[in-house]
């Protein structure tokens, strides 16, 4: 049968194009040899390759009847993308009523009939797939079966497998998983084609996750507006997004929410599109919290109310069913707290061994073989480290500190049956601050610690805090795609990664310049969170505002650039990912600084306070007008409520009701103070001729981490930049994660940096990292420092988290280093004038370096990231 007539047998069953569609922007084709790899989408022909599209026309998407329903959902998704993709619609049918030249082929092995008897009859190499948790392949196949030509296979080991199959050819075509939930334009093709050759793949995590949490008012304004509540028409939302991003466990949303109970539908949707329900950290035995507030008789209290905390478990587990699911075990005080202070261990292994005999008996079969987990969070931790026993069945599920600092993981090669997991934060409700507005996470910093819990073999269960969903679309691809390959997400990758991300969102030609925008902008909100961002945040006497409202306009100034090159369909998309994130926190950094400038001219009594006044109410209203632009004119109105996280007017840790206007202070005019002179500018700085290195300049020698002159390794440790990583430019750290400790000795690992210093005396030395934890439950990670041939100087990074309050040395330094976002070590040094050598000495795994100052005595650097960096000969 030709193509033709293909296309006419297509045109009869049904007839439609899409008479509303104007074209977007196409993407530039990709390069040669990525078309070459097996089953890659291009859109031309490569030999041996199969049409997906061609001249207009999608092919059929062929699937068993009596394949799992999520496979058949799935397949229906993809025949929808390819109808958006070409523009007529495909067919989606169970067998086909004519001879087909092409047709894509969809099913479970040992499900499917058709994809088993063409596995057996065309010898299709299963190796790796068959069996293999989650997996599946991609394979052009010849005669597949009669009246068939050729065919893509989809073939998955189990229901998800395939159904990842089947978004993964969605994914090549151009269609974003943020297609709904971003209004990302699927990309017209009159043509696509399928590389010939076997594609197949599998996850490296188990479970790989999201918790929708601290959804209010934003995400749960929007729900109840656009769904009447979180109903099953918002989880089908949240469940596809899932899988089309590989994704395959979910911790419903919380907030007085319960998502068993709200819609019985709920769960079994999730069972039906293939998605695994667990229950948050402190939510056991598959019952929101919530339900005991509907449900519940008497104190939440298993000392004194056992038997009714029994009861109420059982109906959970027996709710659940033979659905899948992971089932949280434990027990935290009442609304997410800890537990009494005298909470004994031994009432927690107790509560734990009576939900696991719960377990057995209500499934009929041994509690092993239900996946269970339990959250060491918080103080629960704690009890861990005091050597609570859990069983070796149940998966341990590791925590950050809230703040996106791991705080423990497992020795390597410490191995267990129900493995390790990690909770990790985008979002948080809890001191010193919450921060839930906007995206504040630097990808870069998530690849280094979860890479580093994988390292350390943390590979059961990843699962993220996601607050209100959006605006987090791109860390939260980012987390997904490294949970399913942590090993394939190598720094190249990494840094190639935002360019990648913008380009599945919007093409080719302007990826590298969006990806910029997208890294800046994170490194830019990662310096403090808008939360905790105040008038004192960026000093003005140093320059350092200025220096920080430079940046954000060259960054606008871009942005606006890429924007008026982009189609007119991509715009709602463009705003919600990339415009409204830069412009909103650009204005609220550029509203406190007027802030600072009215507090600075107003105690001088000047006129111009007047001004800046004037500039903090007129930045205060365009917040406003932007979160309208976001709920109102995008998409239709179709995001209403989903900005209107308040983020001004912070007094304490907990949010305020309202956004609040900063307060001003106001001149009399005819009173005000003459202007001060003209300060005379700051000479600049000569450098002598026989200088070498960074060279000192107004007291101050400052060096970015990665400008080393030496690297120096040995016994199995080398040193690798992240770029972007930190509040300036980039990450330095010791790799392999794993290695143990260096001692210190003259031929140890260390980096090199030339200073040359214009006098000698004292000096303080300011060592700029990241804030990470002690992963190995010591005091605090070590590095060591030293000037000229001193020796070096160990400094201990003692940070503990503080939850409840910082009341001991190390919670203080931990709360001021997650709020600045790194930790800040002083060391003092007697220094001789000229050439020196600063040497930052490894002794810890995990230290990540980001920049240096040397201060002599008298110079003051009060900015909130450091100097510039000093000239270099």
């Amino acid at each position: 049968m030709t193509m033709p007539a293909y296309h006419a047998w297509i045109l009869a069953l049904l007839p439609l194009a899409f008479a509303s569609w104007a074209p977007p922007a196409q993407a530039a084709a990709p390069d040669e040899a990525r078309c070459n790899e097996p089953a890659a989408v291009c859109e031309r022909a490569v030999a041996g390759a199969l049409p997906l599209i061609e001249g207009g026309h999608p092919v059929a998407v062929l699937a068993d009847a009596g394949d799992f329903p999520g496979v058949l959902r799935a397949a229906r998704d993809l025949r929808d993308d390819l109808s958006n993709v070409a523009g007529l619609e495909a067919v989606f049918a169970n067998d086909t009523a004519a001879p087909l030249p092409a047709a894509i082929i969809a099913g479970t092995l040992g499900r499917s009939p058709r994809v088993d008897r063409i596995v057996r009859e065309r010898n299709i190499d299963t190796r790796g797939v068959a069996g293999r948790w989650e997996a599946y392949l991609l394979q052009v196949v010849e005669n597949p079966e009669p009246g068939i030509e050729r065919a893509l296979l989809i073939a998955g080991a189990d229901k998800r497998g395939t159904i990842f199959g089947l978004y993964e050819l969605s994914r090549r075509l151009g269609v974003s998983p943020w297609q709904w939930w971003a209004d990302v334009p699927v990309p017209r093709k009159a043509a696509a084609y399928v590389a010939p050759g076997r594609f197949a793949d599998a996850p490296a995590v188990r479970y790989r996750g999201i918790f929708i949490n601290d959804e209010d008012p934003a995400l749960g304004g929007w729900m109840k507006a656009t769904y009447g509540g979180p109903n099953h028409r918002f989880y089908e939302r949240v469940f596809q997004l899932l899988l089309r991003q590989k994704g395959n466990y979910l911790w419903p949303a919380m907030w007085g929410r319960a998502f068993y109970d709200d819609d019985p539908r709920n769960a079994e949707l999730a069972d039906e599109y293939g998605v695994v329900v667990g229950t948050s950290h402190h939510e056991p035995m598959m019952r929101a919290h919530v339900e005991w507030k509907r449900y519940g008789s008497g104190p939440w209290d298993y000392a004194r109310n056992r038997e009714a905390l029994q009861a109420f478990w059982r109906k959970g587990i027996e709710r659940m069913g033979d659905r899948e699911g992971v089932v949280t075990l434990g027990m935290r005080g009442d609304g997410d707290e800890p537990m009494s202070e005298g909470t004994a261990i031994s009432l927690l292994e107790g509560i734990v061994a009576d939900q696991r005999r719960i377990l057995a008996e209500v499934t009929g079969k041994p509690a092993e073989r239900t996946p269970q987990v339990w959250a060491l969070y918080k103080e629960v931790q704690d009890y861990y480290d005091q050597g609570m026993q859990v069983p070796d069945d149940v998966t341990l599920l590791f925590a950050d500190d809230n703040w996106g600092n791991l705080r423990r993981l497992p020795k390597p090669g410490e191995m267990r049956a129900g493995g390790y997991g990690v909770y990790y934060h985008f979002d948080y409700v809890g001191t010193p601050r919450n921060y839930k507005w906007l995206n504040t996470t630097q990808i870069e910093r998530t690849w280094e610690q979860m890479n580093l819990a994988w390292s350390h073999g943390v590979r059961q269960l990843w699962v993220v805090n996601v607050g209100d969903l959006k605006p987090m679309e791109w860390p939260i691809s980012f987390f997904l795609d490294q949970a399913w390959k942590p090993e394939a997400m190598t720094l190249d990758r990494l840094a190639a990664y935002p360019a990648r991300w913008a380009a599945a969102q919007f093409g080719e030609r302007h990826a590298e310049a969006i990806g910029e925008i997208l890294t800046r902008y994170a490194q830019y909100s990662a310096r403090r969170t808008p939360e905790l961002t105040d008038a004192t945040t960026w000093d003005l006497a140093s320059g350092e505002a200025d220096r920080i409202e430079a940046e954000w306009n060259a960054l606008i100034a871009r942005m606006d650039a890429v924007k008026r090159e982009l189609p007119a369909d991509a715009h709602d998309a463009f705003f919600q990912l990339v415009e409204y994130p830069v412009l909103a926190l650009s204005n609220l950094d550029a509203m406190y600084i007027a802030q600072a400038r009215n507090r600075r001219d107003a105690a001088l009594g000047l006129a111009s306070a007047n001004h800046w006044a004037d500039e903090v109410q007129r930045r205060f209203e365009r917040d406003a007008e932007l979160q309208r632009r976001y709920e109102q004119d995008i998409a239709g109105g179709k995001w209403r409520h989903m900005m209107s996280q308040p983020r001004i007017g912070y007094t304490s840790w907990q949010q305020p009701d309202r956004n609040v206007p900063p307060a001003v202070q106001r001149v009399d005019a005819k009173a005000a103070a003459a202007p001060p002179a003209v300060a005379p500018a700051v000479p600049a700085c000569a450098i002598p001729p026989q200088a070498r290195g960074f060279v000192e300049c107004h007291g101050i020698v400052a060096v970015e981490a990665e400008h080393h002159a030496r690297a120096v390794g040995g016994d199995g440790v080398d040193w690798i930049t992240i770029p972007n990583l930190g509040r300036t430019l980039s990450g330095v750290t010791s790799w392999p994660q794993t290695a143990p400790e260096s001692p210190l000795s003259a031929d140890g690992p260390r980096l090199e940096y030339p200073l040359w210093l214009r006098g000698a005396g004292e000096v303080e030395v300011r060592v700029t990292v990241s804030p990470t934890l002690d992963f190995r439950g010591g005091e605090g990670l070590r590095f060591g420092v030293s000037l000229g041939d001193e020796p070096p100087q160990v400094v201990r990074m003692a940070l503990e988290p503080a939850p409840t309050g910082a009341d001991t040395p190390a919670k203080v330094a931990w709360t001021r280093a997650v709020s600045e976002r790194a930790y800040v070590a002083v060391t003092r040094h007697r220094a001789a004038a000229g050439a020196q050598t600063l040497r930052l000495w490894r002794i810890d795994p995990g230290v990540v370096f980001q920049r240096v100052e040397v201060l002599r005595g008298g110079a003051r650097d009060d900015s909130h990231l450091g100097a510039p960096e000093s000239p270099e000969r």
